[in-house]
């Protein structure tokens, strides 16, 4: 048996979360889906696991304000010690109130920076890569399904298809990989 990816192509977000849990119900695994916008309620539906963004946010955070902290003290205290403005410059929690707003920016900045470069590695969308969109009718106005055969052994390219077409399903393609 050859190895065929199966694209259904839905008008509709509702039809396609109606066609998804129809696959799914019927022990079919759902590979990925493509549409315009992001379709609330699709993730459980299709068993894709919460995102792990936020820990890494957060970690590149703590990384922003621990950077901050180290350079208000290495140019305050230990480099150049200067007093301006009545402010204190011989020991770190001295100065700390003084440069709360700066902590706070450089930690946003950072955590901020440090997300979208991990999204677009993470995804692999990255300036100059390829699009693995497989139909330009999502990024207007179409939903797609994709289902690989090789994913859901014991269930047949003609069974999927014949499966998907109890659903409202507009138009359904098949590619070999």
């Amino acid at each position: 048996m050859a190895n065929k990816v199966i694209y259904a192509v839905y008008e509709d977000p509702e039809q396609l979360k109606e066609g998804a849990r129809t696959l799914v119900t019927s022990g079919i695994r759902v590979k990925d889906v493509f549409s315009p916008f992001p379709v609330h309620g699709i993730d459980p539906i299709i068993g894709v696991k919460r995102t792990r963004l936020g820990i890494a946010a957060f970690m590149f955070g703590i990384t922003g304000t621990v950077l901050a902290t180290f350079g208000i003290w290495y140019f305050n205290i230990f480099d150049w010690p200067m007093n301006i403005g009545g402010k204190p410059s011989f020991h770190l929690y001295q100065n700390i109130p003084a440069f709360i707003p700066v902590i706070f920016e450089f930690t946003v900045l950072c955590a901020a920076h440090g997300m979208a470069i991990t999204y677009l590695i993470r995804n692999k969308t990255l300036p100059g890569m390829p699009a693995r969109n497989p139909d330009p009718r999502t990024t207007d106005d179409k939903f797609i399904i994709e289902v690989r055969t090789g994913d859901n052994h014991g269930h047949s390219s003609d069974e999927i298809t014949g499966l998907l077409r109890t659903t409202p399903v507009f138009e359904i393609n098949e590619r070999q990989y």
